[in-house]
């Protein structure tokens, strides 16, 4: 990339030769004092190092050379300021190429950097090259960082210490140098080249937003850094991640053209976070419905509390998939199955509640529930902490009175209980392996046609699939495998269960 040759951009200001009113004595904006006929500047045609140069006697504590001319600036465009300076007589200053950032409205761009590296001339006659480049991302390499509000800049030098030195100049030359940071593949939009910092804890979502803007259909990259975005975004565009983001549970990340799940795990460096801010965005954007998984293993070390990973929302009606993957507890502590033993009353007359229920905030929904006149696979449809009472997923028998129940509340790969009702979830092609370690699906309370097909789940701990409320209606399995994790136990001595519906 180079603006010279592709758009016709001319960077580097006039020559000195050109006349000394091109040039000022303060930051170049329009008005301020120039060069011309001052006592202390004057050009010299001739020298036997430079072909035509400046003379300036330093006079003041900081003196200033800046071009006239507003040199242009845009994200993705870097430049290199160049000249050669020698001392002639005097005393020993310092010198740096340096700027003033202008920015839209032709407004001071505060906060930056406007002086490059500084070096001392110390030996008369010696002819220095000094160099520094500006862009908009903070690059390695990039000695003035502007960001991507820096419109344009007025050049030149600044030399410093003591006054008395009298420095010739050579012309300054500004030359596009973006190449230098261009990635291999040409077509990317670095986010960096609009402001994105990557530090981890400054906000780029703002940063990201324009260079997914400004790719308008090249691919956006993502370079080496942790990325702070405190806000949802929708990219247009393909993006490449190389560096990773970090986002508040909240916000979304949606990948319109890398809508899968190894892009995420690119985009977080995290399978399981991935996995979440995944499912989060198949939730809540209408544009594609089937999370493909890529064939990736996601290695779980406690339970997916899926409505906690979507955040807003309660109820979901519409299909959705999540395909061609793995699931895989590790052994953990986080799987042991949470047991409270408490008294409550039961009436025929409300067949699927218990009533006057003792240490009720500690029983959670989808839990198993034990005792006299139980029956088989009877789960805690709904809590109600306020009113102390339970809605069961079926009625109970011969049970009424106060008794004492055991509530087991077992640990799932996938928790669905948060949610009030969904409807229309598919898995298709999902390995659950439980390793022994847990039970695999828990669905909500309520809902339609959970559909599993060519699932295996393999080695549940103590469920396969539960349903503690009505979400197992129109439930489908289709040529999917159950294996236990009993298998050289007899049947009779088998405790587990592959699934359950009501």
């Amino acid at each position: 990339m180079n603006k010279t040759i592709t758009d016709g951009i001319v960077f580097t200001p006039p020559k000195f030769a050109f006349g000394l009113h091109h040039w000022s004595s303060q930051d170049g904006t329009p008005g301020q004092d120039d060069y011309d006929n001052e006592p202390n500047a004057a050009f010299v045609p001739a020298d036997q190092d430079f072909s035509g140069c400046l003379e300036l006697t330093k006079t003041q504590a900081v003196q200033k050379l800046r071009a006239f001319y507003q040199t242009p600036l845009s994200p993705g465009c870097y430049l290199r300021i160049r000249t050669r300076v020698k001392l002639v007589s005097g005393a020993f200053p310092t010198v740096s190429i340096a700027g003033w950032p202008g920015a839209a409205g032709n407004v001071h761009l505060t906060g930056v950097n406007e002086a490059g590296p500084v070096t001392s001339l110390n030996t008369y006659g010696e002819v220095v090259e000094l160099s520094a480049i500006v862009g908009s991302g903070n690059r390695t390499g990039v000695d003035l960082h502007w960001g991507k509000d820096a419109i344009y800049g007025h050049f030149g030098l600044d030399l410093t210490g003591p006054s008395g030195g009298v420095v010739r100049i050579e012309d300054i030359i500004i030359e596009d140098i973006s190449g230098a940071f261009v990635d291999q593949l040409i077509g990317a939009v670095d986010v960096r080249d609009y402001g994105a910092i990557g530090d981890g804890f400054a906000d780029d979502h703002d940063a990201f937003e324009a260079a997914d803007k400004a790719a308008a259909g090249r691919e956006v990259l993502v370079p080496r850094g942790n990325f702070r975005i405190n806000g949802s975004i929708t990219f247009q565009n393909r993006v490449r991640f190389v560096g990773n983001i970090t986002m508040p549970d909240s916000a979304r990340l949606t990948l319109l053209k890398d809508f899968n799940l190894p892009s995420y795990i690119d985009a977080f460096g995290d399978e399981v976070v991935a996995f979440k801010k995944a499912y989060q965005s198949l939730l809540n954007f209408n544009d594609h419905y089937i999370l493909d998984m890529g064939g990736r293993r996601i290695e779980l070390d406690g339970p997916l509390d899926m409505q906690a990973a979507v955040d807003n929302k309660t109820v979901f009606n519409s299909r959705r998939v999540v395909q061609n993957g793995q699931i895989q507890a590790n052994a953990n502590a986080a799987w042991t199955p949470d047991q409270v033993v408490a008294q409550a009353t039961y009436s025929t007359s409300d067949p699927k509640s218990l009533t006057s229920v003792a240490n009720i905030a500690n029983i959670a929904v989808g839990s198993l529930v034990e005792g006299t006149g139980v029956g088989r696979e009877i789960y805690v449809k709904e809590v109600n902490v306020g009113s102390q009472s339970l809605t069961l997923s079926q009625p109970l028998y011969g049970a009424a009175g106060t008794h004492q129940f055991t509530f087991t509340r077992f640990k799932y790969l996938l928790d669905f209980s948060g949610f009030q009702k969904v409807s229309g979830a598919h898995f298709d092609g999902i390995d659950f392996q439980c390793t022994g370690n847990a039970s695999a699906v828990l669905l909500p309370p309520d809902g339609e046609t959970f559909h599993f097909r060519d699932c295996l789940i393999v080695k549940p701990k103590d469920r396969g699939i539960t349903s503690p409320g009505t979400a197992c209606q129109g439930m489908m399995f289709d040529r999917c495998q159950f294996i236990s994790n009993e298998s050289p136990l007899k049947v009779q001595d088998r405790v587990s269960i592959a699934f359950n519906a009501n």
